[in-house]
This record gives structure tokens, C-alpha cells and sequence, in this order.
């Protein structure tokens, strides 16, 4: 477990060095985004990653690793917008998005060391491909609690689908790490 936890903080150490760049030139513009648009960005990033895996010929220089870093960053915005609400005007400085990165990051990663270790690092002998279409079920899965306006009468809520879609590209790229 103790690789597992150096792994995923070295994947995260990426993706929010990515997510302090983007604010940097961009500020929190992704605050006006309402949760179906978070949706619907990570599953495009995810049903590209499908593609990517699927089809023999690429036509964009882009490789997954790239596509799952978006994914974990949208999710993680998707659940500081669940915190704090959509606005209509950027409002977030870069200190402050940071911290509650960090926050969801830190709840994520205890939820993904507790889920360890009761399966047993099970992810691991897992595939790439396997772990994307969980991404997509997770998508799934948030896209019809959406639908049903957050009500769900006996599932997870869509914070839970955001952490383990987070967790499952993490693991992901620790996968495309190792090969």
C-alpha cells in the first residue's frame, strides 16, 4: 500500500500542477460550469480514451495519459462545484481553488486507501480498458442521477461516482506508468 500511496500522489502532483497552470491563465472561468457541463467533459475525455484504446489509428497527437488527467481534473472541479455551488461570474482566486483542490483530493485518496484495503489492491490486476468503462458506467451512472435531479432512492450520490471516477483514472495512470 505504501507504493500505492507514492503512486498517487505523484499522479496527483501532475494533475494539479496542471490545474494551477490553467488558473493561472484562465482564473476559475470552469466556476459557471453547472455539474451536467463536468459531466459531460469527462465523458468525452473518457469516450476518447475508449477510442484511443479501440481504434488502430490515431489523428490527434494526444495519448490517454493526457485524457485522464483531464478526467481527474474535471472531477475534482465537479466536486468543489458540489461544495460551493455554481456562479455566474468567475470568483475564485488561485490560494483558494488550491486548498479545496487539495481538500477533495486528500478525501478522495482516504476514500481509495479504506476501499485498498478491503479489496486488496484488486485494481491492479486490472486493465487500462477495464478501468476506463468504470469510468464510463460512473458516468453513466451520474448522468441519470442528473436526470433525476441528485434524488436517488438506495445508490451512492454523485460526490461518491466523482471519487471513484477519480480514483480509477489515478490507478489508470499508475498502469500506464508501469509499462
Amino acid at each position: 500500500m505504501q507504493d500505492t500511496s507514492k503512486q498517487y500522489d505523484a499522479v496527483i502532483k501532475i494533475c494539479r500542477d496542471l490545474f494551477k497552470k490553467k488558473m493561472s491563465d484562465y482564473g476559475s472561468a470552469w466556476r459557471i460550469l453547472r455539474l451536467p457541463s463536468l459531466t459531460d467533459q469527462i465523458f468525452i475525455k473518457a469516450q476518447r480514451i475508449r477510442g484511443l484504446q479501440q481504434n488502430d489509428v490515431r489523428k490527434v497527437d494526444e495519448g490517454e495519459q493526457s485524457e485522464f488527467i483531464g478526467i481527474i481534473n474535471y472531477c475534482i472541479m465537479a466536486l468543489i462545484q458540489l461544495e460551493k455551488g455554481v456562479v455566474e461570474q468567475p470568483d475564485m482566486q488561485l490560494e483558494d481553488a488550491l486548498e479545496l483542490y487539495d481538500k477533495h483530493v486528500n478525501i478522495t485518496k482516504t476514500l481509495m486507501e479504506n476501499k485498498n484495503h478491503d479489496y486488496g489492491e484488486a485494481w491492479r490486476d486490472m486493465r487500462v480498458s477495464s478501468l476506463t468503462d468504470l469510468i464510463l458506467q460512473k458516468l453513466l451512472r451520474v448522468k441519470q442521477i442528473e436526470d433525476n435531479q441528485g434524488k436517488t432512492l438506495v445508490s451512492e450520490g454523485i460526490d461518491a461516482n466523482y471519487q471513484d471516477m477519480v480514483n480509477y483514472a489515478v490507478f489508470s495512470m499508475i498502469h500506464l506508468n508501469e509499462k
